[in-house]
């Protein structure tokens, strides 16, 4: 299969993605999962910008990605997916392509989020889906960089107070 990576990550391809994720996995294909950039030419610009050199990137909704990856249009390749928000891969799980593993790294602070990490804010909603995706078999792992040991996310949701676990 060609995925060999999937992460959470709200900034998209930025430094750690691009240079410390992409090259650490030796990826060939970055997959921006998200529906807003999926139809802005200034997005996919800026994604493009930050794209490493000599690295694939496709913007795509939930629909096409899936499609693409069941249709094993990347199967050469080493695709690293990344999404904003754990709903984006419960859909892409939902539809059937196959991700056994989710890195948690970055969800960004609002006010109606709460810390689970330093990096990782989360709402209600935002835990549901990690108990959903749990149970589908996906295992969740935080990991700002590769250098950082990878952390079981679901036990440090068992550690959120504001959870109902």
């Amino acid at each position: 299969m060609a995925i060999i990576a999937a992460r959470i990550d709200g900034r998209l391809v930025h430094g750690q993605v691009a240079n410390l994720w992409t090259t650490k996995l030796g990826a060939t294909r970055i997959i921006v999962v998200d529906e807003a950039a999926s139809k802005s030419d200034i997005d996919k610009s800026g994604l493009r910008m930050a794209t490493p050199d000599g690295v694939r990137l496709s913007v795509l909704d939930v629909a096409t990605a899936a499609n693409h990856i069941l249709n094993h249009k990347y199967d050469s390749q080493k695709v690293f997916i990344v999404a904003k928000r754990p709903e984006t891969f419960l859909a892409l799980v939902n539809a059937g392509v196959p991700i056994t593993d989710l890195n948690v790294g970055n969800m960004s602070q609002t006010d109606e989020t709460r810390s689970i990490t330093k990096s990782i804010n989360v709402v209600d909603a935002d835990v549901d889906t990690f108990k959903e995706l749990d149970a589908k078999g996906v295992h969740l792992t935080a990991q700002m960089v590769p250098g950082d040991t990878a952390a079981d996310f679901m036990s440090l949701l068992k550690k959120d107070r504001g959870s109902q676990t």
